[in-house]
């Protein structure tokens, strides 16, 4: 079942207008107030739900965030000239302090952690709220916190650290350094985890849950080089019998088949065939509740972004010599000559605007097809399929990267293979003749591969790149681009130098 949230409005302190001096300085009685209005259940619930459309807002899922963490990956090319210069800047890695997508992605999290501290700090304090709500709310508030200053630190690294509502300019912060960042996030998700429910009825579908909590922090130590921690959250997840792998990969990536049992964590949206507000930043009472991904990517829409040909060129391909062509391959891209509108349309290169890639020495035109509507949809336009964000098979992969660092090696390759038996994929287990599993560094090529096919264009192969760059775990450099000293973070944006005075432009990061 769909929902959406509702952004709770500005709350301003009234003054009564009289005719002397004095009553200026007196307080409307009947004004609400910061203090006055956190007090009931329903009041919470409803600040908890302004967290979630910060979340669904443009300045993060519902736009700049995949782009954002797309275009910092190799899983995608630029769909043409169409797309706008920030982006390709981002692209091709000559993104300056001023570039769009990055302050927007920056001020859309720390959005998210103000609005999260306000639930955190007001709840604690309110006298009219029942213990369950408080408790579930403020672990709400925890886990949407902690997701956001993990978006920031794996991106910018060490950043300011709020840690309670901020009432003035004057509460700004200097930045933090990753440790003091991390610990703060593992404390949140610990909290998280001891305050939320493992699943929700229909009405609530899409909050946070243990389990999101769980594999969120299995992130946070995965991404530190913390695998031993890592495999205990990942095992909690897997002992739970709360998740299981969908047979079919694809309902992963439509609209019908949300809050499916493979999904950890997503981020709703309207049903598809609503309004979008162009206007904004998708925040707010008049936010169009629908995501600007299908009409982006889509081969029918803008197309401004396409999948890369090093990514099309990770599938096992007959055509190469591998035993199968692997399915998840036509379930992620569109190819001219495929059908689309309940396969009552086939896909030419006129529809598709832009630019062609290269696939087995043939140059085609290629588009996505996760996540965008093409499959029930002969025009493009905004749409309302969720994003997931977190899903089972991403567990298993971790579990599978966590065990071969621990020297498991038939451990890890018993997950790499539960994902290749989904029926929909039944991919031959490995060993493979292009993929022998007897060493740790065989398997961890393996992983490497089934991690890009699975969780491709998921905005997670970005963070994948960050973590192994990191870990000294790259047998060769992904970002053609990438400059040492320069690129492993973003840019402290431009705005943020000029207005915080605590970290100035001595506070940026290098190379920019």
């Amino acid at each position: 079942m769909k929902r959406h949230y509702i952004s709770i409005g500005v709350l301003l302190m009234g003054l009564a207008v009289g005719c002397n001096e004095k009553s200026l300085d007196q307080l409307n009685p009947n004004a609400v107030t910061t203090d006055s209005y956190f007090q009931t259940d329903v009041q919470i619930k409803s600040a908890v739900n302004g967290i979630y459309a910060a979340l669904q807002s443009t300045n993060l899922v519902a736009r700049e965030w995949f782009f954002t963490n797309d275009l910092r990956s190799d899983d995608v090319a630029a769909g043409g000239a169409q797309l706008e210069t920030p982006r390709n800047q981002l692209l091709l890695g000559v993104h300056s302090t001023d570039n769009g997508l990055v302050s927007s992605v920056w001020t859309g999290a720390y959005r998210v952690i103000h609005r999260a501290n306000v639930v955190i700090d007001k709840a604690s304090a309110a006298k009219g709220l029942t213990a369950p709500v408080a408790t579930q709310s403020v672990g709400e508030a925890k886990f949407l916190r902690a997701w956001s200053y993990f978006e920031l630190v794996s991106m910018w690294g060490g950043v300011p650290l709020y840690k309670n509502y901020v009432t003035s300019v004057a509460g700004s912060l200097p930045r933090s350094s990753e440790a003091e960042v991390y610990a703060f996030i593992v404390a949140d998700l610990k909290a998280a985890q001891d305050a939320l429910p493992a699943t929700y009825d229909a009405a609530n579908q899409g909050r946070a849950t243990k389990g999101a909590a769980q594999m969120l922090l299995a992130r946070v130590y995965l991404q530190q080089g913390d695998y031993a921690n890592a495999k205990t959250e990942l095992q909690k997840i897997i002992s739970s019998g709360t998740y299981a792998l969908v047979d079919e990969y694809n309902d992963n990536f439509i609209e019908e088949t949300e809050f499916n049992k493979e999904s950890i964590w997503e981020v709703n949206f309207l049903p598809s065939g609503g309004t979008f507000n162009w206007g904004g930043d998708g925040d707010g009472a008049s936010g169009g509740e629908e995501t600007v991904r299908t009409q982006e990517y889509s081969g029918i829409g803008w197309r401004n972004i396409i999948p890369s040909n090093s990514l099309l060129a990770e599938f096992e391909k007959t055509s190469k010599g591998d035993a199968k062509t692997d399915p998840r391959y036509a379930k992620s891209v569109y190819t001219t000559g495929d059908k689309y509108n309940k396969d009552q349309t086939v896909l030419t290169d006129e529809v598709q605007n832009g630019n062609s890639s290269t696939v087995d020495g043939k140059v085609q035109k290629i588009s996505w097809r996760k996540f965008t509507l093409m499959y029930k949809a002969g025009v493009s336009t905004t749409g309302g399929i969720n994003q997931r964000i977190m899903r089972y098979a991403e567990t298993l992969l971790a579990m599978a990267e966590c065990e071969n660092e621990l020297g498991n090696l038939a451990s890890a390759v018993t997950y790499l293979n539960m994902i290749r038996n989904r029926p929909s994929v039944a991919m031959p287990v490995y060993p493979t003749a292009k993929y022998p599993v007897s060493t740790k560094d065989q398997v961890f090529d393996a992983i490497v591969h089934e991690r890009r096919i699975e969780l491709n264009g998921e905005e997670i192969r970005n963070r994948d790149i960050l973590r192994w760059r990191k870990l000294g775990k790259l047998k060769t450099e992904p970002i053609s681009y990438f400059q040492k000293g320069k690129h492993e973070l973003l840019p402290i944006p431009q705005q943020e130098i000029d207005n915080n005075p605590n970290i100035g432009v001595k506070g940026q990061n290098p190379g920019y």
